[in-house]
Formats: structure tokens, C-alpha cells, sequence
């Protein structure tokens, strides 16, 4: 069986999981669909990839050992379920998944039955503040209560072309970078309760604006909103008994010490390698082949959050 990675997709994502597979001197082997996106990745990175999709490479060859799929959002799930079937094991499948719910239960259950890890890339998990905030978090004790923004741009997004589906679930596809940070930092929802309105956004019909509070499984009070028709950003405040810790943007870490007004920046996080790499990138993608997969969000995981993250969007029984 080969030792090479198999890089699915020829996009920007798999484009930044090249910079860092290239770097870490890792043999792999990229496979893209069409000639247009394989010309333009080989421009970018000076790798030229196999074209005629992955079903087509897997029928002529052994199935990788390790499997990184970087494809659109509507196509993860099969892609990821094609590797399944050839035979491999280890799978770091970009986040959310898949498109919807049916798509991310379904890999789920093909991963159980191929006996495969089968693991999401939430990069965030990987930025050095967030790392940083979690030593904070265990020696001031825990979290008490966190709070999150999702807001997206939609005049940006309105112009932008993706695969059928995807922005349809854009709260899926897309802010779910904010939610998975947050829970993964203070706790999955043990009681939540989410509203939302639906608004003027022809291409995501679900809804517009978002609040929502609950309890987390660690017992923190938590709350979220976002307003896509309105002014606003990704966020996330972590409270602890000695401290507020404030992502905004979320690649780096800020901190409020108890008893005072003064927000500064956490000193002694080294930033080095998200600031050369697409951040949290590096850690991700060198965790995933090293078989260390604690900190990621399994396919598992992320079909067991389905319920709550369909209620947050207003998805229905989709």
C-alpha cells in the first residue's frame, strides 16, 4: 500500500493544504477534476495534479493510507464516501462535512461501518490562541459563560458562485468555523434554545437573524446572534472566573483580567506558523497524519450536533 497523501480537489483550500504538505516534505498526490482548476492549481503551487476526478484514479490505484479532501462543499460527502469504499482508513474531510444533515449522518454511518477515522477540518481548533486560551481556561478553572457572533457579509457572498446547495446552507457550510469554536472551547449544548427571522437574502431562504442561549454540557451559560442583513463580524468571548478572553478576529487572543477596563493582547503566543500557513492549517494537517486526532471533530461528533446546528439555521428536517 502506498505511503503517499491523496489530496482531493484542486481549489483554494487544497491549494493552502499543499503550501503546508510541501513544506512538512511529504510525498502526495493531487487529484482534480477538470483541466481549467488543475491548470490554475499548477500556476499557484507549481504541482500539477491528475485530472479526471478521484473515482477514476481510485479504479486504477491502491487506496492511499491517508486522505485529505479539500473539494466543494457539495461534493465532500461522496468524495469522502468513495475513499471509504476503496479502502481507506484515515480521512480529514474539509468542514462541515457535507452539504446537509442526510449527507453528514450518512458518512457517518459509512465510517462506522469501514471501521475509518473519518475527521473534519475546523482549522480553528488549531490556532495558536485558541491553543493558548485553553491553558488559560484549565488554570483559571474553567468556563463560566461564552458568548458568539456569526454574522456574515452577504453583500459579499450575494456575488460569489459555489456549487448547487451551498449557500442555500451557508450556516453550515460557513459559519459553522464560529459555532464549532465555540462549543469546542466551552462545551457542546446541553439545553439551547435559538430563534431566528427570516429575511431578504434570496440565496439563503432559512433565515437572516439569529439569537439563541442554553446551558453547555460543561454547565456554561452561553449566547449567540447574528444579523446577515446588518453591520457586524465573527466573534467569540470565553469568561472564566479571572478573566474575559475575546477572539475577534478569531485568529488571535485578547484578554480582560477581572477588575479592569483594560483589553490587551495575551503575550507569549507564537504566531509563526499561522501566519506563514493558512492558520491553524499547519497543526491540523500535521495532527491528522501523526494519527493524533483528539482535538478534531469526528464525523461522528458532527453527526451526533446535527439536531442543534439545523435548529440554529432554521434547516427544517433537511
Amino acid at each position: 500500500m502506498p505511503d503517499h497523501v491523496v489530496l482531493a480537489g484542486a481549489g483554494p483550500m487544497a491549494t493552502a493544504y499543499a503550501k503546508v504538505l510541501s513544506a512538512m516534505g511529504k510525498e502526495f498526490r493531487v487529484i482534480g477534476r477538470g483541466e481549467a482548476s488543475a491548470a490554475a492549481f499548477a500556476e499557484k503551487t507549481g504541482i500539477v495534479p491528475t485530472t479526471g476526478g478521484l473515482e477514476t484514479y481510485l479504479k486504477n490505484n491502491p487506496p492511499p493510507v491517508h486522505a485529505i479532501v479539500a473539494v466543494g462543499v457539495e461534493a465532500l460527502a461522496a468524495t469522502a464516501e468513495a475513499l471509504l469504499d476503496a479502502g481507506c482508513k484515515h480521512i480529514l474531510v474539509e468542514k462541515p462535512g457535507g452539504l446537509n444533515s442526510r449527507q453528514i449522518t450518512g458518512l457517518a454511518r459509512k465510517a462506522a461501518a469501514s471501521e475509518a477515522d473519518v475527521v473534519l477540518g475546523y482549522n480553528r481548533r488549531f490556532h495558536a490562541a485558541t491553543i493558548a486560551a485553553e491553558r488559560i481556561i484549565a488554570e483559571d478553572g474553567g468556563v463560566q459563560s461564552f458568548n458568539f457572533e456569526f454574522t456574515e457579509w452577504s453583500h459579499k457572498i450575494t456575488p460569489i458562485s459555489k456549487g448547487p446547495g451551498v449557500k442555500e446552507h451557508w450556516f453550515l457550510a460557513n459559519s459553522s468555523h464560529v459555532v464549532d469554536l465555540a462549543y469546542f472551547l466551552g462545551g457542546k449544548p446541553g439545553k439551547i434554545s435559538c430563534y431566528t427571522k427570516v429575511g431578504s437574502i434570496p440565496w439563503h431562504p432559512a433565515a437572516a437573524v439569529y439569537a439563541g442561549a442554553g446551558v453547555s454540557e460543561n454547565d456554561a451559560l452561553f449566547s449567540y446572534r447574528a444579523n446577515w442583513q446588518s453591520a457586524g463580524r465573527w466573534q467569540l468571548e470565553v469568561l472564566t472566573a479571572k478573566r474575559r478572553l475575546l477572539f475577534c478576529p478569531l485568529e488571535t487572543l485578547q484578554e480582560q483580567l477581572t477588575g479592569s477596563i483594560e483589553v490587551k493582547n495575551v503575550e507569549g503566543i507564537d504566531y509563526s506558523a499561522d501566519e506563514n500557513f493558512k492558520p491553524g492549517l499547519y497543526l491540523q494537517t500535521e495532527a491528522f497524519l501523526n494519527g493524533d486526532l483528539k482535538r478534531f471533530c469526528s464525523i461522528h461528533e458532527q453527526s451526533s450536533l446535527m439536531k442543534i446546528l439545523t435548529e440554529m439555521a432554521n434547516y427544517g428536517n433537511d
